[in-house]
């Protein structure tokens, strides 16, 4: 489906708020839609097996078997069903009884299915578009949405319903992309953490792991698993998540329902301090958590786990300043690598700048990234264009990590600048106005393949972005000028005087000291107690092209022209 027809859909069910207006204020729109959608949508997969079903019925209750629901599964094709009489089209056929029908239905599917409905608190919204004479409405108008698999594929229908949600967070002036990531972007991460693996991945019969612990939708979980089916239709992904969202939860489970997947390993609640997937270890991870989020509700549990547990926990590595938990995630996520395996994982992660560079040596932040790094586990760092997120037009990077690095990598970091490989939008959603194409997509992901220096990469040793920071001393004098001792006879130093100097890793401090700092300051000494190490990315810097400053003859040249054209505007006002 392309772009346009999505849209166009997702409008002409969002039309169904015309009904509502009046009766509904804006921000409780979804409240409706959403669910009515999920519910639609099961409705459409089931109808060619729902006579089958209910046509087993009478046996089942016969025999009264304990795996009813196994057995009605496997009648209705997917890993769930509804023994209801009723489907969209009866519902209708009976609009004066359609409140308790419509229950009826709904208590009709298997347990998995029902609990997704139940997260919306539907029951009370039938009661009040019932009161408001609002139902039958309503329910005729998503009837008449045909969302049959044949004709909207699983991928369509998680475009559709992430268009839904970024029309309800608009009006309801939240945050759309809390929910979602932009195909584009998860189609990119795939390709990055499925690129080295393709041997693997291609094998008959080959079964992988992949989490998301801030799933949303389940954007990330259903564009892997289209992936790796192009690349071996008799591959199978098992799909992981955790959502804090109960909308998004709710249509990300209903999307691994209708795919076949397991449904109960989607979880809700927050991946921090009610991980329920706690035992887990993933093949590959996939994630885009919020940009610059505090984490000050979660605090006493975060710090408690790394104060007690240290590194047999996920924090041990360092926490980050209270105003921003992205690198948390990250922590997270690599508690559930498989480390000690052959084949290890991998994992990739979309931030801002900030975890690249924030924090002096010895913070949490840097903390992480010495950790990261020193283990080598850190595989490179991608620069995004920016404007391409619909609640942010910032510079984006996307992390790869590795367990198991091939022997070519080991110890290498490499930087692939992709900043320039953008389409501009036709048409703005939010702050999105610009799109990565699929051509773009494909060279990007074969710059970082190819493993080769060039115009967009750039390959450096772990080390590189290591420094100590040093603390340069001068010696405390009297009011004679006379230079004050300790007790040993060493000199005192005066803190008023006390520097900093940040050394690479890659250069001997003591060298870098008297080239440096001893011609300037020939009494300082450093102070060796005091020296840190720290770990900082600088992406920008290692990219940068010297542009030479315009001449004398062009500014002016520019200046005049402004000048002609301002007068000959003033000329027109005053004439």
């Amino acid at each position: 489906m392309s772009p346009i027809n999505f849209k166009e859909k997702a409008n002409f069910i969002w039309s169904v708020a015309d009904l509502l207006r009046g009766d509904y204020k804006q921000a409780d729109y979804g409240k409706v839609i959403l669910p009515l959608t999920i519910l639609r949508r099961l409705d459409c997969v089931l109808e060619k097996t729902k006579q089958d079903v209910l046509d087993y019925l009478p046996k089942i209750d016969s025999i009264d078997l304990k795996n009813a629901d196994q057995v009605l599964n496997k009648k209705s094709g997917y890993n769930f069903h509804n023994r209801s009489k009723y489907s969209f089209e009866k519902l209708i056929a009976d609009p004066n009884n359609l409140a308790s029908n419509l229950r009826n239905y709904i208590n009709g599917f298997s347990s998995n299915a029902r609990e997704i409905i139940e997260y919306f608190s539907f029951d009370e919204q039938i009661t009040r578009l019932s009161q408001a004479d609002l139902l039958y409405q309503v329910v005729k108008r998503f009837q008449e949405f045909d969302l049959h698999p044949d004709r909207m594929s699983n991928i369509e229908m998680g475009y559709l319903f992430e268009e839904l949600i970024r029309k309800f967070a608009e009006i309801s002036n939240e945050t759309a992309g809390e929910h979602f990531t932009p195909r584009e972007v998860i189609k990119l991460m795939v390709n990055l953490i499925f690129t080295d693996d393709r041997d693997i991945l291609t094998k008959d019969g080959i079964v992988k792991t992949l989490y998301d612990p801030a799933c949303g939708t389940g954007g990330m979980l259903s564009v892997a698993d289209e992936y790796l089916h192009e690349l071996n239709q008799n591959a199978r992904l098992e799909l992981f998540g955790q959502e804090l969202n109960p909308e998004s939860y709710a249509i990300c489970k209903s999307d691994m329902l209708i795919k076949g997947q397991n449904a109960d390993h989607i979880k809700i609640g927050n991946s921090f301090t009610q991980d329920q997937l706690s035992q887990e270890k993933f093949d590959y991870m996939l994630s885009n958590p919020p940009f610059g989020v505090e984490w000050k509700k979660v605090e006493s549990f975060i710090k408690k786990e790394n104060q007690e547990m240290g590194f047999a926990g996920r924090f041990g590595a360092g926490l980050p300043r209270i105003s921003d938990g992205s690198l948390l995630f990250l922590l997270h996520m690599i508690s559930k690598m498989k480390r000690d395996s052959k084949e290890g994982s991998r994992l990739a992660i979309v931030f801002n700048g900030s975890p690249l560079f924030t924090g002096s040596a010895g913070s949490g932040e840097s903390e992480i990234r010495k950790w990261i790094i020193e283990n080598d586990m850190l595989e490179a760092i991608v620069a995004l264009p920016d404007q391409l997120f619909y609640n942010t037009g910032i510079s984006t990077y996307i992390w790869i990590l590795d367990t198991q690095k091939k022997p070519e990598r080991k110890g290498k970091i490499q930087l692939v600048n992709a900043v320039s490989f953008f389409e501009k939008m036709s048409k703005s959603l939010g702050n999105k106005r610009h799109e990565i194409s699929q051509d773009q997509i494909e060279k990007i992901a074969n710059i970082y393949g190819d493993f080769k220096e060039g115009e967009y990469c750039k390959i450096f040793n772990n080390n590189f972005f290591g420094y100590a920071r040093i603390t340069v001393e001068r010696p405390l004098k009297g009011e004679n000028g006379k230079i004050q001792t300790d007790k040993n006879g060493k000199p005192k130093a005066d803190s008023n005087l006390r520097d900093y100097e940040n050394i690479p890793l890659t250069e001997n401090i003591e060298t870098y000291f008297k080239r440096e700092v001893l011609p300037h300051v020939p009494d300082a000494w450093i102070d060796e107690t005091k020296t840190k190490t720290g770990y900082e990315i600088n992406f920008t810097k290692y990219f940068y092209k010297y542009k030479p400053l315009r001449s004398l003859e062009e500014i002016r040249a520019d200046i005049l022209a402004l000048e002609n054209e301002t007068g000959g505007i003033l000329k027109e006002i005053l004439s």
